[in-house]
């Protein structure tokens, strides 16, 4: 059961990660709408607001879901090892094919940022947009890959779990 919550519990800090980055971009994307007010900036303002949306939703869902995610396992653990096989490994199983599409996007949005950066110059607007794309995506493929490593970890771990 340690593994459970260890698993868990590392989610929920990294949830506290997303969400603190959430909260720098937009203070972030305030600071340049209100104080630089430059159109590469203002493009800048809206890729890290839009990525900073997401990533406080899914932060704050999974760190108010983590402790509740210890407890419905452990108690299978505790009083119904099959629902291991028939409700945690299928869920478990779902979330890191997730985790192959949310990469693929976030690789998708890495490489536009660096496209609109290049491909516009003209434009600042889209150069900033490029620029913040650029910026949340590697973050977010960073995040990802660590928690996507986790997953495995705990996949894992459920399988040695009899039933």
């Amino acid at each position: 059961m340690e593994q459970v919550v260890k698993y868990f519990n590392a989610e929920k800090n990294e949830s506290l990660l997303f969400i603190f980055v959430a909260i720098i971009a937009f203070l972030v994307s305030i600071y340049f709408l209100l104080k630089i007010k430059v159109s590469f900036f203002s493009g800048i303002s809206l890729a890290l607001m839009m990525i900073a949306a997401i990533q406080l939703f899914v932060g704050s869902t999974v760190y108010f879901r983590s402790s509740k995610d210890i407890e419905r396992v452990t108690t299978f653990i505790e009083n119904d090892r099959g629902k291991i096989q028939s409700e945690e490994i299928p869920r478990m199983k779902i979330v890191m094919k997730n985790f192959v599409i949310y990469r693929y996007v976030e690789m998708a949005l890495t490489i536009l940022g660096i496209i609109l950066f290049f491909f516009f110059p003209s434009q600042t607007f889209w150069k900033g947009v490029g620029v913040g794309l650029f910026i949340q995506s590697i973050l977010m493929l960073s995040f990802d890959y660590f928690a996507e490593k986790r997953g495995t970890e705990y996949l894992q771990y459920l399988t040695t779990i009899n039933k």
